[in-house]
C-alpha cells in the first residue's frame, strides 16, 4: 500500500519536497544492514587462509574478527547519539563511505596489523550503519508498517550472516583472500548512492537550540565496553586474572560513566530513560536471547563434527540452515507484528526460542542431522520474530532526538549478548562435556555437553519470558491505576 500524503509529510524532514519512495528508502537501509552483517561473517571463513598468508598464529588472526566486533560494540551507542545531534542522513553517508574505504584498505593491506587496523575502521563504519538504519525506520516508515520494515532489516541481517561463509569460501578459492574485502566496495558505493538519493534530508534546526556532544561520557562508555568485550573474548575460553581485571575495570567504568552523566547538560544517555521499565525490559530480553542464539554458533560445529561425525562441508551446510531460516522468517515476522501487535509477538517469539532450546536439551544423538536441524529452525525462526517485535516495541513512540541513541542501545544489547554468549555458553559447553580439550572429546561427551548447554539456554529464555510477562503485567496495572485516579 502506498503511503498517504499525511504519512509522506511525516518523512519529509527539513524539506518541502515530496517524500521519496518508501521502497527505495528501505532498499538503501537494507543494503546498509546487509553490508554490516556480511562484514562479520565473511571474515570468519578466511581465518585459516589468513594465518597461512601472514605466517601468523590462529590467536593473532582472530583479531581480524575481534577488531571489527570490538569497534561496533564500543562505539555503537555514541554514533547513534551523534546522529541525533548532527543529522542521521549525514552521518549514515559518512559511515557507508568509511566502511567502503576501509574495505579497500583491508584488501590492499600488506601486513596483518595493518589489516586489523583497517578492520577496526571498517567496524566504526558498520557501527554507524547498524545504529542508524533502525533509527531511520521510525522516521521514514508509516507506523502501521513499522513491523514489516523491521522484519525486512532482520532478514537482510540474517542473509548477510548466512551468505558470508559460502560467499567467502567461493571468493577465496577463486580469487584469493583479498577478494572477500574488495567485493564489498561496489556494494558500498551502491548503498551510498541510494542513501544519498532517497533518504530524507536532515532537519536544520537553529544553532542556538542544538545540544552539545558528551565527549567525557562517550570516552568513559567506550572504555568500559571495550574492557567488557576484551574480558569476554581474550583467553579463548579460559578465564584468568587478566579477564577478571578487565571485568572489574568495566564495572568501574560503568560507575564513572553513570556519575558523569548526572553532571553534564547534554548526556550521551539520559539515565532516566531506564526508569521506563518497558525499555529496560526489552533491552534485557534482547541481551539474554542473543546470549542463547550464540550457543547455536558455539556448540553447533563441535556437536555436528564430533558427535554426529559430519565432515567440514556438511557442517557448513547444516550451520547455514539457522541464518537461512531467520532470513525466510523476517518478512512474515514483520507482517505478524503489524497484524497482531509487537507485545504479543515478542512473547510468542520467546516461547518459540525456549521450545527449540528445550528440544535440543533432550534430543538423542541417534536422530542425527534431522534431530538437530528441526529445533534449530524453531529457535532461529522464533528469534527473527522476537527481534522484529522487540525492536518495534522499543522504537515506538521514541522522540525524534532520541531515535539514534535508542537504536544504538538496541544494537548494543544484542552485541553484548553475542559476546557474552561466546564466552559463557562456550564455557558451559566445555564444562558440561567434562573435558579440557573439546576437539578431542568423545562423541558421547560432546552430545551430553550440547544437551546440558541448551538446557541452560532454555532456562535463560524462560527468565527473559518471565521478565517480559511481568513487565507487561505491571504496565497494565499501572495504566489501570492511572485511569481510576
Amino acid at each position: 500500500m502506498n503511503p498517504t500524503i499525511a504519512e509522506q509529510d511525516e518523512v519529509v524532514v527539513g524539506s518541502v519536497e515530496q517524500a521519496p519512495s518508501i521502497r527505495w528508502v528501505l532498499a538503501s537501509l537494507s543494503l546498509s544492514m546487509l553490508l554490516s552483517s556480511l562484514g562479520t561473517s565473511v571474515a570468519n571463513v578466511a581465518l585459516p587462509t589468513l594465518a597461512q598468508a601472514f605466517a601468523a598464529s590462529f590467536q593473532e588472526v582472530q583479531w581480524i574478527v575481534l577488531a571489527y566486533l570490538l569497534a561496533i560494540t564500543t562505539l555503537i551507542v555514541s554514533v547513534g547519539r551523534l546522529g541525533d545531534i548532527t543529522g542521521r542522513r549525514r552521518l549514515l553517508l559518512a559511515g557507508i563511505f568509511l566502511f567502503t574505504v576501509a574495505s579497500v584498505l583491508c584488501g590492499v593491506a600488506p601486513t596483518l596489523w595493518l589489516l586489523i587496523t583497517a578492520r577496526a575502521v571498517q567496524g566504526l563504519g558498520a557501527a554507524i550503519m547498524m545504529a542508524l538504519t533502525i533509527a531511520f525506520v521510525g522516521e521514514t516508515v508509516p507506523k502501521a508498517k513499522t513491523g514489516s520494515a523491521m522484519g525486512l532489516l532482520g532478514t537482510m541481517s540474517a542473509i548477510g550472516t548466512a551468505l558470508g561463509p559460502s560467499l567467502g569460501g567461493v571468493l577465496i578459492a577463486g580469487f584469493g583472500w583479498r577478494a572477500i574485502f574488495f567485493v564489498k566496495v561496489p556494494l558500498g558505493i551502491l548503498a551510498f548512492l541510494l542513501a544519498r538519493r532517497y533518504l530524507p534530508v536532515d532537519r536544520q534546526g537553529p544553532k542556538t537550540n542544538r545540544v552539545g556532544f558528551d565527549h567525557v561520557g562517550t570516552l568513559l562508555l567506550a572504555l568500559a565496553l571495550l574492557a567488557y568485550a576484551l574480558a569476554m573474548t581474550i583467553g579463548h575460553g579460559s578465564f584468568g586474572f587478566l579477564n577478571l581485571a578487565l571485568l572489574l575495570a568495566a564495572a568501574f567504568g560503568v560507575g564513572l560513566f553513570m556519575r558523569a552523566e548526572t553532571r553534564v547538560a547534554s548526556p550521551l544517555i539520559q539515565l532516566q530513560m531506564f526508569g521506563n521499565s518497558m525499555l529496560s525490559t526489552n533491552l534485557a530480553m534482547s541481551a539474554l536471547v542473543s546470549t542463547v542464539i550464540m550457543a547455536t554458533l558455539v556448540v553447533g560445529p563441535f556437536y555436528l563434527s564430533r558427535a554426529l561425525g559430519l565432515d567440514a562441508t556438511l557442517v557448513g551446510l547444516v550451520m547455514s540452515v539457522g541464518p537461512l531460516a531467520a532470513a525466510l522468517s523476517g518478512v512474515p515476522s514483520g507482517r505478524s507484528v503489524d497484524s497482531f501487535g509487537s507485545d504479543r509477538m515478542t512473547i510468542v517469539g520467546l516461547i518459540g526460542v525456549a521450545t527449540g532450546s528445550f528440544i535440543l536439551s533432550i534430543v538423542p544423538a541417534w536422530l542425527g542431522i534431522s534431530g538437530y536441524i528441526a529445533p534449530l529452525v524453531i529457535i532461529t525462526a522464533s528469534y527473527a520474530l522476537f527481534q522484529t517485535a522487540n525492536n518495534t516495541t522499543v522504537m515506538a513512540g521514541i522522540r525524534q532526538d532520541q531515535r539514534g541513541v535508542i537504536s544504538g542501545l538496541l544494537s548494543l544489547s544484542r552485541n553484548i549478548g553475542l559476546i557474552t554468549g561466546a564466552s559463557v555458553m562456550g564455557a558451559v559447553f566445555v564444562f558440561a562435556s567434562a573435558t579440557t580439550d573439546i576437539t578431542t572429546a568423545r562423541p558421547e561427551a560432546v552430545a551430553a555437553g550440547m544437551r546440558i548447554t541448551f538446557a541452560v539456554a532454555a532456562i535463560l529464555v524462560v527468565v527473559a519470558l518471565a521478565i517480559g510477562v511481568g513487565s507487561r503485567a505491571l504496565a497494565k496495572r499501572q495504566s489501570l491505576a492511572r485511569d481510576t485516579t
